[in-house]
């Protein structure tokens, strides 16, 4: 149980941002998102975009640093990843 966070390498917008998701429970993401002021706009179904000016600020509130693969392993293995399909579904 644990809230992770990959690297900022998704640019968009004029900045890059990072995924901040939950590897046990969406409540457990909420709550840790509201804690660091995160806006609930930038929730994207399973994940928090995050701006990398707040990359730091979220690893020091308790975010653990993680791959990009890894966040995806250990979100299909939760059970909370939102596939491609799903997303285009929506």
């Amino acid at each position: 149980m644990a809230i992770l966070i990959d690297q900022p390498s998704w640019p968009a917008h004029g900045t890059m941002w990072a995924h901040l998701v939950s590897d046990s429970e969406l409540d457990e993401l909420h709550t840790f998102a509201a804690a660091a002021g995160i806006p609930s706009r930038g929730f994207d179904l399973d994940h928090y975009d995050v701006p990398e000016a707040r990359y730091a600020d979220l690893v020091a509130a308790g975010a653990l640093p993680v791959s990009f693969r890894e966040m995806i392993v250990r979100l299909r293995s939760s059970g909370l990843r939102v596939t491609a399909r799903q997303r285009r579904e929506r």
